[in-house]
């Protein structure tokens, strides 16, 4: 930090402890529809909370717009259970942001990271892991192996992958490495936004062995792949390194200019003068905007 000049507060996103909210105080921002209650994803949801209870608390925030209610800004689907298990209230964080849109964009729960801090969670209270399995309907290796999911993963490295569906065989791949380049790795398949074993090899492939753990070097290769071929693979990985840098450089603040952006975009489109204007003269410009400030994936 410059000489001179004050300290930027950090201001957290969530308060430090949990509150029991009544169902009927909150407010969902979307509703979940027949086809998502008919899902995997929805059934495991709610075996989940009936046999082992709500792990995650539900992310809430304050509704501006009426007095004495909250929004979910993550957490729906598991709401949804709540009531239909005859839930009175819900364990909730209280989000410092009144911008719930916002968050919820970020937002990508039950990535394969998180499941990991759930079952993880459900161990800690007291389940077992024949329980879990038998609530999630999995085999209790499943169950096992998600739970030591990052075992020798760099905590850096995890962070950078924790809100994305990556292969659960990708990490197999990356404790082979080291911790720094476990780092790059991550960093490289966030920037092509790919996630899977394939692509942690080709990566593997492009690791010198001096990044690479002890006992896993050479034996670590892709088999077939020639001296030629790993020498440009290492090159194309540097150069990839190098274009990392300079878009993570710039992306703090493009992110900050498009989130303010979409902010003040979703305001003017919740005055309602403004979006009856739109509606009756301006349809198709209207639809694209909504497009722009909505977030259409569910959320547990």
């Amino acid at each position: 930090m410059p000489d001179g000049m004050d300290p930027v507060p950090v201001v957290a996103a969530f308060g430090d402890a949990t509150m029991r909210i009544p169902l009927d105080e909150l407010t969902t921002l979307r509703p979940v529809t027949d086809a998502v209650r008919s899902s995997r994803k929805y059934a495991q949801i709610t075996a989940s909370i009936g046999e082992v209870g709500l792990i995650e608390p539900l992310a809430i925030a304050i509704d501006q717009r009426t007095p004495g209610k909250y929004l979910v800004v993550d957490g729906h689907l598991r709401l949804e259970v709540l009531k239909e298990l005859g839930e009175q209230d819900a364990v909730c964080l209280l989000s410092s942001d009144d911008e719930a849109y916002t968050f919820n964009k970020r937002t990508n729960r039950l990535a394969i990271i998180q499941e990991h801090k759930m079952i993880l969670r459900a161990i800690e209270l007291g389940a077992s892991e024949d329980r879990i399995a038998a609530a999630l309907h999995v085999k209790i290796d499943h169950i096992r192996r998600k739970r030591r999911l990052l075992d020798g993963i760099s905590a850096d490295a995890a962070a950078i992958l924790e809100d994305k569906h990556v292969s659960i065989n990708a990490f197999d791949v990356l404790r082979k490495m080291l911790p720094e380049r476990q780092v790059e790795v991550a960093q490289a398949m966030a920037v092509m936004n790919k996630y899977t074993v394939s692509y942690a090899k080709t990566l593997l492939a492009g690791t010198p062995d001096d990044q690479l753990v002890v006992g896993r070097r050479r034996r670590a290769r892709t088999s077939g792949v020639t001296d030629e071929q790993l020498s440009i693979m290492q090159r194309e990985s540097a150069s990839l390194d190098r274009e990392f840098r300079v878009i993570e450089d710039s992306y703090g603040s493009d992110h900050l200019d498009l989130v303010l952006a979409k902010g003040y975009l979703g305001r003017v489109l919740a005055n309602t003068k403004v979006h009856g204007y739109l509606e009756r003269h301006h349809k198709d410009i209207l639809t694209e905007l909504k497009q722009l400030t909505e977030h259409q994936t569910a959320t547990a």
